[in-house]
């Protein structure tokens, strides 16, 4: 029985991240992550069958990852404002480093109906729904559905990830001046969510 080198499995994972999320190659070939991980193909192969096994591997444990960031921050003993502050930058943190993650993973979502596994919300997200509610009764939230809320958090975090090349492109913008377009974004977005 052969035993298997996750150091390689691993790299050729790390690769195809940094290709997809960080790089923005939707189409690259399973030839393309080998080159750039100094691997063969037929070792993507071995361990992957197919780039679209490699992605969906790449993509749970991206979604897994960003669970258990946004449950990190989510659960933290810190007030509503702190904590909604937290997630913003633990949200563009990730965003710096992966500019074309969010795009990707939605963009996969939609067209090839990626499951997601289905299960209950987490601890940490029900904490921060009562907090939502908490900080709505105070009158620090406009009074909606905790779901609106969320949806208006994470539309106003998304769409400009979203449609990075055409903001970038309309109002001729380099990555610097955008990124410096983002974090301009924090105040705001703290001003539209609270009262």
């Amino acid at each position: 029985m052969t035993v298997r080198d996750t150091g390689a499995e691993q790299l050729i994972k790390d690769t195809a991240k940094r290709i997809f999320f960080a790089e923005g190659k939707r189409n690259a070939t399973t030839q393309d992550i080998a080159d750039a991980a100094g691997v063969t193909r037929t070792l993507v192969n071995y361990y992957f069958r197919s780039k679209d096994i490699l992605f969906k591997q790449v993509f749970d444990e991206a979604m897994l990852d960003m669970r258990n960031k946004f449950d990190a921050v989510l659960a933290a003993d810190l007030p509503f404002r702190k904590k909604l502050e937290g997630f913003i930058d633990m949200f563009y943190a990730e965003v710096t480093a992966f500019p074309y993650k969010e795009s990707f993973m939605i963009t996969e979502i939609n067209s090839h109906d990626f499951d997601i596994d289905k299960k209950e919300i987490s601890p940490a997200l029900r904490v921060f729904i009562k907090d939502i509610q908490q900080e709505m009764e105070k009158g620090t939230i406009k009074k909606m559905r905790p779901a609106n809320f969320m949806l208006n958090l994470f539309s106003l975090l998304a769409y400009p990830l979203i449609t990075r090349p055409l903001f970038k492109k309309l109002f001729e913008l380099s990555d610097i001046e955008f990124e410096r377009l983002l974090h301009d974004r924090k105040k705001m977005i703290l001003e539209m969510l609270l009262c």
